[in-house]
């Protein structure tokens, strides 16, 4: 007869033919392992930078609105690219918003500066 062993920690299966896990925390150490192993799926990279970027933005805008460097959050690891909607106020300048955080680029005085922000509610519109 054929012996079977876990796929895990290598302990002899017994009970069910088709049986790979001796238990549930052999089965989820498995799998957590070989997920470690592979190349980070989209969904998975797009949803942690966007946690990223909304802890910094929350991070460097405690008071619901700032003006922080470029470059200061950027090295935190914020990256402009990903953000979850936009709004565009009466002047015509676009928000970025990464949940309720929102951001819009600015220059002054040649430095690359964003205007931080917090959602409102006269914002829907």
């Amino acid at each position: 007869m054929n012996q079977k062993t876990c796929l895990a920690c290598g302990k002899e299966l017994k009970g069910r033919s088709d049986k790979r896990f001796c238990d549930l925390h052999c089965k989820s150490s498995y799998h957590y392992k070989r997920s470690l192993e592979e190349a980070p799926r989209f969904y998975n990279r797009v949803d942690n930078q966007l946690k990223s970027n909304r802890r910094i933005l929350k991070q460097f805008n405690k008071a619901g609105k700032a003006t922080v460097r470029a470059s200061l959050i950027k090295d935190e690891g914020f990256d402009p690219n990903f953000f979850t909607h936009y709004w565009k106020n009466k002047k015509g300048d676009v928000y970025l918003f990464v949940y309720e955080y929102g951001f819009l680029k600015k220059q002054e005085n040649n430095v690359d500066k964003y205007v931080l922000i917090k959602w409102q509610d006269y914002m829907k519109n």
